[in-house]
């Protein structure tokens, strides 16, 4: 039944105080977000008034942990305050993960965490259905590191070609070592028999000390290596690198090959990127503010020596390429979990 005149110019004055109402509305919260934009800006400019505390899920000692305390030192003279490195190695990160976790997202407590926190733990732990970037924001790069393809200094290997050749003409005999499964070790093992289409036994080491040096020994027959954690060894002539699983060579090692120069697929590109992140909800100024200064504090040129000892590349990277890289990986690293049924539940 069609509205009769009256009842149609009875419902615009109601239309009318509604829109009215609503203009009120707007018009009211309209201050309050400026007022809270104003907030979060004025905090970020003011932080930070007090010390701040960065959890890692890393031992003291290890290379990660030396870079955050060079890192931290240098922005707490910044800063003005001081910077607390809070070690929590264990449980694969969860460790760290929660107590970072309890956290206030107010920028004072901040987590360190690498690529493979960060991307493999949903899909190493099935069950606990953790996926860290739901519960934390990137804020800030730190470096990233190259990984070298290490065998005994008496291998007859003496190229990424006859590696990949034995590993196919003999499937399961040939062995690589890694610090743990699941760690970038092992999945960059996973990697290199995706692309080639062989199949090596992984053997996982609790100590990386042990790893190399049954690497030296010839069993395993090779691991993938971070110059930090070889070096030693290394230099004892006890093991040599046939190639760095990486787009260009390292200046560090320039007589090292690449993987695509050495015989290898061109794809196999092993490295683990470590970063700053905090609590979910941290105010976005806030956050631009820390990886402002953690940016200026990477390309202090003491810094960048002192990283070029570990052969750690220095990142500055804006948040939305930290993310895009952390989903890049986590691509990658699903397939390969999925594809050998890797599980640490």
């Amino acid at each position: 039944m069609k509205a009769s005149p009256s009842s149609r110019l009875g419902a615009a004055p109601s239309r009318r105080k509604a829109l009215a109402g609503a203009a009120l509305l707007l018009a009211s919260i309209a201050p309050l977000h400026c007022a809270w934009a104003q907030a979060g800006s004025s905090s970020a400019a003011s932080f930070p008034t007090r010390p701040v505390t960065v959890i890692t899920a890393f031992a003291v000692g290890s290379g990660p942990d030396a870079v955050l305390r060079i890192v931290g030192e240098k922005l707490a003279a910044r800063w003005k305050q001081g910077v607390t490195v809070d070690n929590r190695p264990g449980g694969g990160g969860f460790v760290a993960i929660e107590a970072a976790r309890r956290a206030k997202p107010d920028g004072y407590t901040l987590l360190q965490l690498d690529s493979e926190h960060v991307s493999a733990l949903p899909y190493l732990y099935k069950q606990r259905n953790f996926h860290p970037l739901q519960h934390f924001d990137p804020v800030a790069p730190l470096f990233l590191t190259p990984f070298f393809v290490a065998v005994p200094t008496n291998s007859p290997w003496k190229s990424m070609g006859d590696l990949i050749k034995a590993a196919k003409s003999e499937p399961g005999k040939v062995s690589y070592g890694s610090w743990g499964v699941g760690s970038p070790g092992h999945l960059g093992g996973e990697w290199l028999d995706f692309l080639t289409g062989s199949k090596m036994t992984h053997v996982p080491y609790r100590e990386v000390s042990q790893l190399y040096t049954s690497v030296a020994n010839g069993d395993p027959a090779w691991s993938f290596a971070s110059i930090p954690s070889s070096q030693g060894i290394y230099k004892s002539g006890k093991i040599r690198y046939l190639a760095v699983a990486a787009p260009q060579r390292i200046a560090q090692m320039p007589d090292v090959p690449t993987v695509a120069e050495s015989g290898g697929p061109a794809d196999l590109i092993v490295n683990s990127f470590v970063s700053l992140l905090a609590p979910k909800g941290v105010d976005a100024a806030l956050r631009d503010r820390i990886h402002a200064d953690v940016v200026a504090v990477l390309q202090d040129p003491q810094v960048r020596e002192k990283f070029a000892t570990f052969a750690f590349q220095p990142i500055t990277w804006e948040v939305p390429e930290m993310e895009k890289f952390a989903k890049t990986k986590a691509d990658q690293y699903k397939l390969l979990i999925q594809k050998a049924n890797i599980s640490l539940d």
